[in-house]
């Protein structure tokens, strides 16, 4: 099974690499945009606060739906998906690949834009010293990133399992994003003013560690179940009656 995952995430990254102009600068454009532009206007404060692990949650989500959405829909739309249903490749080792080859995309693209925008703040405002993210927020960042981009991976290959169109796909994965940030800025507004306060303080005082480990736990659960859903959902001959 490994090797036809593995034979699958390599099919996954050649198409991206062969999908036309933005397929094959795309990933440089947004390295430039998240690890380099934001850096340099951040400065010092880049490293020494927790911006960075704010940053990599958006942007993993922002990569994982740049691509996401082709991952199913694509192919329906291209129609290749019969082909690939007609392979050779097992239901599991088509979906792990998949969603794998996303994951890799979007985590991997957030992680070198952290590790650029290190780089350029160094060079920029360093002095001559070495400045370094400190160790507990640069684990917590690349762990949650991770889980976060598994998790808005199941979501985009459930939503294009169920899409005619990349772009359709494409309309209903943008409208949820920015529901859900309307919503968490609205519900934020709809509290009072002494509510708000004693949040702030509970989470300016919390322990980093223990807010890192109850995301964890929150983000694997939702990993575990939409990955279940996925599982159940991605099968030959649902899609080809589909």
């Amino acid at each position: 099974m490994i090797a036809d995952v593995r034979a699958m995430i390599w099919k996954e990254f050649h198409e991206l690499r062969q999908g036309g102009g933005r397929g094959k600068y795309a990933p440089f454009i947004l390295v430039l945009i998240y690890g380099v532009f934001f850096p340099l206007q951040a400065g010092r404060s880049w490293v020494d606060s927790y911006q960075m692990i704010g940053f990599g949650l958006g942007v993993s989500v922002f990569m994982v739906l740049s691509v996401v959405a082709d991952s199913i829909a694509g192919e329906r739309e291209r129609h290749t998906l019969e082909t690939l249903l007609a392979s050779r490749l097992s239901d599991r080792s088509i979906l792990v690949g998949k969603i794998g080859a996303v994951v890799l995309y979007g985590w991997g693209l957030t992680i070198v834009s952290l590790i650029a925008g290190l780089i350029v703040v160094n060079l920029s405002v360093g002095g001559g010293h070495l400045l370094l993210y400190p160790t507990g927020r640069a684990v917590a960042t690349v762990v949650l990133t991770f889980l976060l981009s598994v998790l808005a991976t199941g979501i985009g290959v459930l939503i294009s399992l169920r899409s005619s169109t990349v772009r359709q796909a494409q309309q209903v994965l943008t409208i949820g994003w920015v529901v859900l940030i309307f919503l968490m800025v609205f519900g934020v507004q709809l509290m009072s003013p002494s509510t708000r306060l004693r949040l702030e303080h509970r989470l300016s005082t919390a322990q980093l560690a223990t807010v890192v480990v109850i995301a964890v736990l929150v983000l694997g659960l939702l990993d575990v179940i939409v990955l279940a859903l996925n599982a159940a959902r991605f099968q030959r001959s649902r899609l080809i009656l589909d």
